[in-house]
């Protein structure tokens, strides 16, 4: 059986920020990589100059991501019918059609439907705070997750006979990463609650919850195809995390290189860290 990855997450550039490096790698082996994405990123705010030939922010962030796609070498991404909920406490939070406030039943059902599809044999997603507390990250979490176990359950309905894949895991940010952030923000007279392009994210909050990790995924060969992705995200500030003070920072930290996976099925056993996701 052909090998196949399918990765679950929320917004674009989630695929690129995030595990990026390591969906280019299994790509460029000759691994099927898909992708959906819950949302079309309609939240947040976008600088004019990025608008400029696009009717909504959604347009442009959809624009955004499947240039990404194309630089990481991946299939074309499934995008799934809801709203960016925005950072929790904002007014997007609200919106009758946002992420957060669909049923989770649902949602998962849709995820199931794809994996019964593609039959992939590895499913990631984020961790269980996905990654920085975003609540589109963490509904998304949730329903992979359920969407993992629904896929194989002959009695759940679908368009497509059930299918079990054979693992699932959570891609998680390492912590000594995160608190060295905050310490040097903090040094640099920052405030590390405010962080990202729109100070919406707090690094302190992030840097509280430690994930066992199970799987290192050296991504070193294909970084320059995880930095092109995340340029195709200009209006996120994908540049920024390219170059500059940020890309030595990240380099000094092994950032650049390694994304980590927590397993979540089946329960690991205690034996060393993989290198590969298949194994």
């Amino acid at each position: 059986m052909k090998r196949t990855i399918l990765s679950v997450l929320a917004h674009p550039d989630d695929e690129s920020f995030g595990m990026g490096g390591t969906l280019a790698k299994y790509a460029a082996s000759g691994v099927d990589v898909h992708l959906i994405c819950a949302t079309r990123g309609e939240a947040g705010e976008v600088d004019p100059e990025y608008l400029e030939g696009y009717s909504s922010i959604a347009d442009l962030r959809v624009h955004e991501l499947n240039c990404a796609v194309k630089e990481l070498g991946i299939e074309p991404v499934r995008i799934l019918d809801y709203r960016d909920s925005g950072m929790t406490g904002s007014a997007d939070n609200q919106h009758p059609q946002a992420l957060i406030n669909a049923s989770l039943e649902q949602v998962a059902g849709e995820i199931a439907d794809t994996i019964r599809e593609i039959k992939p044999q590895v499913v990631l997603t984020f961790d269980p705070i996905g990654g920085y507390r975003h609540p589109d990250h963490i509904f998304i979490h949730e329903a992979a997750t359920k969407a993992f176990k629904l896929a194989g359950d002959p009695a759940h309905p679908g368009n497509y006979a059930p299918f079990q894949p054979e693992k699932l895991f959570y891609h998680t940010i390492p912590r000594y990463f995160i608190q060295f952030n905050v310490r040097l923000l903090k040094l640099f007279g920052k405030d590390p609650t405010k962080y990202g392009k729109n100070q919406d994210i707090d690094l302190t909050q992030m840097a509280v919850d430690e994930f066992p990790v199970h799987a290192r995924i050296n991504y070193a060969e294909y970084k320059d195809r995880k930095a092109a992705a995340a340029d195709c995200h200009a209006s996120q500030g994908g540049h920024g995390l390219t170059r500059g003070f940020v890309r030595w920072l990240s380099w000094l930290m092994g950032a650049r290189s390694v994304d980590q996976f927590m397993q979540a099925i089946p329960e690991p056993t205690p034996l060393s860290i993989k290198e590969d996701l298949f194994l």
